[in-house]
């Protein structure tokens, strides 16, 4: 079944991200979504992640495809011109590959290359309205295509947390206006404000993904509520995080194993899984190089 047909069935679904490489050593990726076979859905690959310069998520894409894996391929209006863009996505199709996430993407500033010249010819809402258009056999100029893609899984993204919250929400009614099929959250750590946000949108029926980051440190947590619009990671689960390094650095100064920060982490996930599968159709892990703990993850959140 594909990951479109299981949103369809209403299945309750899980997707997880991988990170393409800066190099062109393909080993760990593919390993990395070796392990998710079987688990989840479809992978999701980044695509120049925080603006960072990488290889492309569409070579990556292809790969998984040729490894059966089911991906879906990032894409962010940063680097691209609208010619560019709809080249990739029939690019995309011809490899293959169905599902497409639609994204704004960070700014250069933010990334390695932050002298790079930002192209943001598009955003996010008027991609998947290009997205669309091919879909429906014209391009942005008008032009009709030869043939068309028209079995393009178009999906985008919401912050479910940000405050204040009506921005969020008028944009996602755009976005599932534009050909959004499915929507897929920044992290949450706080159910309660991800209930408040669905009670908010229960006249949306696209299914929504909930994206749940692991943890690796209270510095991360810390960071995130710091610096990452819209998420915000609770006390008590900053307290738990720290409480488990101190743990890691008393094992190491007696010579044993630590490993309670990774535990944790693993504990904490699962938690939230279970207490947001009610309010959702499935969950979107974003691991940040912690895939090979994503397996365990789903065990513990009984998946």
């Amino acid at each position: 079944m594909t990951f479109k047909e299981a949103l369809a069935n209403e299945d309750w679904v899980v997707t997880c991200e991988v990170a393409p490489p800066k190099g062109v050593d393909m080993t760990h990726v593919l390993e990395e979504a070796e392990l998710l076979r079987g688990k989840v859905a479809a992978v999701n690959v980044t695509d120049l992640q925080a603006a960072a310069m990488r290889v492309s998520s569409l070579a990556t894409c292809t790969l998984l495809k040729q490894q059966g894996i089911e991906p879906i391929m990032q894409m962010v209006c940063r680097d691209r011109n609208r010619l560019a863009l709809q080249s990739d996505l029939l690019s995309a199709y011809v490899l293959g590959i169905r599902n497409v996430l639609c994204l704004t993407g960070d700014h250069t500033t933010l990334g390695d290359h932050p002298d790079a010249k930002p192209v943001f010819d598009l955003d996010s809402v008027s991609l998947l309205h290009a997205a669309q258009g091919l879909i429906d056999g014209k391009d942005l100029a008008g032009n009709e295509l030869e043939s068309v893609p028209s079995e393009l899984f178009l999906g985008a993204i919401v912050t479910p947390c940000a405050d204040p919250i009506e921005p969020q929400i008028y944009k996602l009614h755009q976005k599932i206006e534009a050909g959004a099929k499915f929507i897929q959250t920044q992290a949450v750590y706080d159910v309660g404000a991800f209930e408040a946000f669905m009670k908010r949108i229960e006249d949306v029926k696209t299914p929504i993904l909930v994206g749940i980051v692991l943890l690796k440190s209270a510095g991360m947590a810390r960071y995130m509520n710091a610096n990452v619009a819209g998420v915000t990671v609770p006390d008590d689960l900053i307290k738990e995080m720290a409480e488990a390094g101190e743990k890691d650095k008393q094992a190491k100064a007696e010579g044993k194993k630590g490993g309670h920060k990774v535990k944790t982490s693993i504990e904490i996930a699962a938690r939230l899984i279970r207490d947001l599968k009610p309010l959702c159709q499935g969950i979107h892990i974003m691991p940040l190089g912690w895939g090979h703990h994503v397996p365990a993850v789903l065990e513990a959140a009984g998946l």
